[in-house]
């Protein structure tokens, strides 16, 4: 029974390593993955109920783990190859991301315990899958016509950084899409796909391991033991989802470099067309 929760483990890392990166919500899909793949690590349902709480969020540490291993030279402002303007840039550029990530931490600290009561749940994704799905192809075709005003992430001012952040506040719905409502938020700011891409990456980091303390913070207060198949599907979700990241954030930044992002509005479309009509017809 261990082995088969550990391959489940398995299982939700390679989903949240490949939709993490992508705008198609990465939480959205796990929520999905849990009404068919079920992970019973506690024979206590509540607790169950808890650990899965707690490792839908802090199984992204893993992926936050490799954007910094990917972009370390980018985001390191001691790096002896660096020069002191460059240093200076680096140093800017943490800045913009913090601020950037205020908005979405102080509402998220308001409203966490409320949203995982009420919008946790398959019609919540569904609908907030489709909405955004028709927002990419909307703002893809409207970015057609529109010229890219900044093309490189240290570019990117306070103002632009903050208001990027304010979107990202749209990713606390499940479904909607953290890397979505910050790359959709960029390029409607006029910042190119690739750096609005790259600054949303940035952006997890602090925002996923605040949002990853704060869930295993309160899974312990709530008193639930970790026992050792717990803390093995945990780490065993953590390192597959940063190995199956490593390669998708590789391709997604190439893919940005030449294509719209249209596909994955198609994609949202049809997912949550299917996800009502399965629970419809359940």
């Amino acid at each position: 029974m261990e082995f088969l929760e550990i391959l489940k483990a398995i299982l939700f890392g390679i989903v949240e390593g490949i939709t993490e990166w992508l705008p198609v919500s990465s939480t959205g899909h796990l929520i999905l993955l849990d009404e068919f793949v079920k992970l019973k690590v506690y024979g206590d349902p509540t607790q169950n109920e808890a650990f899965m709480e707690m490792f839908n969020v802090v199984i992204q540490l893993g992926a936050i783990l490799a954007v910094v291993l990917l972009f370390f030279h980018k985001l390191n402002p001691f790096s002896p190859k660096k020069d002191a303007v460059q240093k200076k840039d680096t140093w800017q550029l943490w800045f913009k991301v913090v601020v950037a990530v205020l908005p979405s931490a102080v509402i998220g600290l308001l409203l966490d315990d409320w949203m995982d009561a009420h919008l946790h749940n398959y019609i919540v994704v569904a609908i907030t899958l489709i909405l955004y799905g028709v927002a990419f192809l909307f703002v893809e075709k409207l970015n057609e016509k529109r010229a890219v005003k900044i093309g490189d992430v240290k570019n990117i001012d306070y103002r632009t950084a903050i208001l990027i952040g304010a979107f990202q506040c749209l990713s606390l719905i499940p479904g909607t899409s953290r890397s979505g409502s910050t790359i959709l938020g960029a390029i409607l700011l006029g910042v190119g796909r690739s750096a609005g891409a790259e600054f949303s990456f940035f952006l997890a980091i602090p925002t996923m391991l605040g949002a990853s303390g704060l869930k295993m913070l309160g899974f312990l207060m709530d008193g639930v033991p970790f026992t050792g198949i717990s803390v093995a599907v945990l780490l065993t979700g953590c390192l597959v989802s940063f190995l199956v990241s490593l390669l998708v954030i590789k391709g997604l930044m190439e893919y940005v470099r030449k294509r719209s992002f249209s596909v994955f509005g198609v994609y949202r479309i049809i997912l949550g067309v299917a996800v009502i009509s399965y629970f419809l017809l359940k």
